[in-house]
């Protein structure tokens, strides 16, 4: 018995560590699984809340997204929210700093300067991660490269240089994080992720459209850089880089697309373009989480070769060659929220102007069909509409293009108004840039050329300010732009910007006091309206009181009949012109000359006296003549064929019996016919030249003609008088007035003394008070 308990002690002792060794075991099983059960508990509970409220999950794995990137280090070709911080690449051997991530303080202070093209994105997106090799890709591609390939070599370059990407375009990129600066992205309307969208000055200009790929990116930052330096991008386009490429061979010629007809070929780049697909497609926030939960496919850099989809080619400007019927809603869509050039006839059914104008509007269209889009509005319908665009008459044609218009004014005939719609279709390019080689084409055929010249610190708001002058131009004259420097020598061109009008070789200059000046749009269109004549225009009716009216106007009156005579007689009259010109402004300069040098005499005299109230007075004296202070002397020709009945009615000359010149004062209705030996003025400079000075000098010193009947003659005769004399005038009109009252009372008071207007023989009866008569 006590050798059995012996052995059951034993047995108890040595079995005693396996029980401790095994409940212990047993009980971390129990307490491991208590956890896991509060865990799992905890965790459904944390998923209840995420789902009313995503934003603590969403920061909870930015974070431990954030710690892995640190511990796995940056990857090639991230977005500087996937890199380390302060961790520069390499492109093309040169080291590129991290790409600024803007913050939700600091967005406004970072980007209040230049241009800045910003990506919005979340790190959890699926397509932004796809993106993300492509965007730094091109940010490295552009911050390495060099406006002028001159000078260091690439791997030498400078980022204070004045010829670093960024210091000459002043453009820069950038990215946000939506997830940690949502309040940022919601003020900027950021719907989904990825979001391209370009900035200036901390101002948002546009967002970038289409297909998100290296192509259309850089396409999207070459349209921005042109504006900004005009001529400075490659015209041939640029060799661009395979995403998560680290070099690219900038001297190569950019690579033309290559069509493959093997099906295999096409096969293996239609798997290849899946990914690429999936990158190029913007999601929402609430599409963010069932996004995360699909599989995507990683994109590698072997998989860039991606079928482009074709662009969707612009929409064919007025397909059916008929007007378009627009009320309120169409016109703010087609034609002000558009940059389609728009030629739109404001009208109402029983105006007899505009039911004459139907017909040529109609046929203008058909003219037109492909090229010009064509509308109409019924004011009578579209009151609002109408009332917005200030039309008082009817009928009323405006072109338009974007937010701006411009009303014509010409004549309402088929041809003017097809060949003023041609003109109009010009502007839509823009301000063309030319060369001294192309300028001088365009002197072969255009008579009037402005000419604006800028250099490399021209800036952005200098070429806006250009850009709205097209508009008013049509019809009148060209407008070009160029940083030439052959031409800069030739028009003598030492600041920028500067702006000139040639016509027919000769130069005339806009002259301003500070650059900010040329920006003045109405002060430089006011410039243009005054020199945008040919210097020996056409006479028409719709440029008659322009040219006509406030000067002199030497007017040939031609035949194009006679071709030869026609073409000598408009080279004379041309002549005339510009020698006249020339006198005129040697004139001016000797004027103005003596008056400068009478002045420098007076401040001597004063300075040798000592007289210092005389050398204020001398220092006071403004020379402030100008060229135009005088009456001008323009020249200008008619077709006497065409316009026979008014040339004959008013100026008594036969266009049959030879071309003939007037010289016309249509302020004072007078003309002059004939030189100061009596003969006829013909159309030569000698017969020119020397009967200007005759008429222009005070008083003229040939008689004139009157070119008005006798009762126009005498009232304008009366009219000039009033003008030219108002308080004598004025004196005249009140001595009439009290000389008539006083005449008028001394009438009335006769008329009461006397019989006044009736005369009575006795007969009067009731009229003097008598009876009605004797009794027999």
């Amino acid at each position: 018995m006590r050798s059995l308990l012996s052995r059951v002690l034993i047995s108890l002792v040595l079995l005693t560590p396996v029980l401790a060794e095994a409940a212990a075991v047993d009980s971390q099983h129990q307490l491991n699984t208590v956890e896991d059960a509060l865990a799992e508990s905890k965790a459904k509970a944390e998923d209840a809340k995420v789902a009313e409220d995503p934003k603590p999950k969403l920061e909870e794995a930015a974070k431990v997204e954030e710690a892995k990137k640190i511990e796995d280090g940056p990857k090639a070709g991230a977005t500087n929210s996937e890199a380390v911080s302060g961790t520069p690449t390499k492109f093309n051997g040169i080291e590129v700093p991290p790409m600024k991530e803007l913050s939700g303080e600091n967005f406004d202070k970072d980007t209040k300067n230049g241009y800045w093209f910003v990506k919005h994105y979340s790190p959890y997106c699926h397509h932004c991660k796809a993106i993300a090799p492509t965007w730094q890709t091109l940010y490295e591609f552009y911050y390495t490269s060099k406006p002028v390939p001159v000078g260091k070599k690439p791997s030498e370059l400078d980022s204070d240089s004045l010829n670093s990407f960024s210091r000459y375009y002043d453009f820069h990129f950038a990215s946000v994080d939506c997830i940690a600066y949502g309040d940022l992205c919601g003020k900027h309307d950021i719907t989904a992720f990825p979001t391209f969208t370009l900035y200036k000055d901390g101002a948002f200009v546009k967002k970038f459209e289409g297909s998100k790929d290296m192509a259309n990116l850089s396409a999207f930052v070459e349209d921005t850089l042109e504006s900004t330096r005009p001529g400075s991008r490659p015209k041939d386009g640029l060799k661009l880089p395979a995403p998560e490429a680290t070099s690219v061979d900038t001297s190569a010629q950019p690579e033309k697309p290559m069509e493959t007809d093997k099906p295999a070929e096409k096969e293996k780049d239609a798997v290849a373009a899946a990914p690429a697909a999936g990158a190029a497609a913007a999601v929402t926030p609430k599409e963010e989480k069932l996004a995360a939960e699909t599989t995507a496919v990683k994109p590698t850099a072997k998989a860039t070769k991606v079928a482009k989809k074709p662009k969707k080619p612009a929409a064919t400007p007025n397909p059916l060659g008929t007007p378009v019927a627009l009320t309120q809603e169409s016109f703010q869509k087609l034609v002000t929220n558009t940059q389609d050039p728009w030629f739109v006839k404001f009208y109402v059914p029983w105006c007899h102007h505009c039911q004459a104008l139907a017909p040529s509007w109609a046929q203008m269209a058909k003219e037109l069909q492909g090229k010009l889009n064509v509308g109409e509005v019924n004011c009578e319908v579209e009151v609002r509409l109408c009332k917005d665009v200030r039309v008082r008459a009817y009928p009323t044609i405006h072109f338009f293009r974007g937010g701006e218009r411009v009303e014509y004014d010409g004549l309402r005939g088929l041809g003017d108004l097809v060949s003023y719609a041609k003109k109009a279709l010009d502007v839509g390019s823009g301000v063309t840039n030319v060369d001294a080689e192309a300028f001088k084409k365009m002197e072969e055929t255009e008579e009037v050329i402005f000419l604006y010249f800028y250099d490399h610190a021209t800036t952005s708001e200098d070429f806006e300010a250009l850009e709205r002058l097209t508009l008013s131009l049509i019809g009148h004259a060209k407008l070009v732009k160029t940083d030439s420097a052959e031409l800069a020598d030739r028009f003598k061109i030492s600041t920028w910007p500067r702006l000139l009008v040639s016509r027919d070789g000769r130069p005339s200059y806009y002259n301003v006091l500070a650059p900010k000046d040329m920006r003045d749009f109405r002060q430089v269109l006011g410039w243009m309206q005054s020199v945008w004549l040919p210097i020996v225009p056409e006479l028409t009716a719709s440029n008659s009181k322009e040219i006509m009216r406030g000067k002199y106007v030497v007017l040939g009156i031609l035949s194009r009949d006679r071709t030869d005579e026609f073409e000598i007689d408009k080279k004379e009259i041309k002549n005339a012109a510009l020698d006249w010109m020339e006198k005129q402004t040697h004139a001016f300069q000797l004027e103005r000359q003596e008056l400068r040098d009478a002045k420098q005499l007076r401040l001597e005299e004063a300075e040798d006296r000592n007289d210092q109230r005389a050398l204020r007075a001398a220092k006071s004296i403004h020379i402030d003549i100008r060229e135009d202070d005088k009456k001008q002397v323009g020249f200008a020709w008619v077709d006497g064929i065409f316009w026979e009945r008014w040339i004959r009615t008013t100026y008594g000359i036969n266009v049959n019996d030879g071309e003939k010149v007037i010289i016309n004062d249509e302020d004072n209705h007078r003309y002059w016919d004939t030189t100061i030996s009596g003969a006829p003025i013909v159309p030569s400079r000698t017969s020119i030249l020397e009967t200007i000075p005759k008429v222009v000098a005070n008083p003229p010193k040939i008689s004139s003609k009157s070119s008005t009947g006798a009762i126009q003659r005498l009232f304008f005769g009366l009219r000039g008088a009033a003008t030219s004399h108002p308080w004598v005038s004025l004196g005249l009109l009140i001595g009439i007035v009290v000389g008539t009252s006083i005449w008028g009372r001394g009438r009335i008071r006769r008329g009461k003394g006397g019989a006044g207007f009736f005369q009575l023989d006795g007969k009067e009866g009731l009229l003097n008070g008598g009876g009605y008569g004797k009794a027999d």
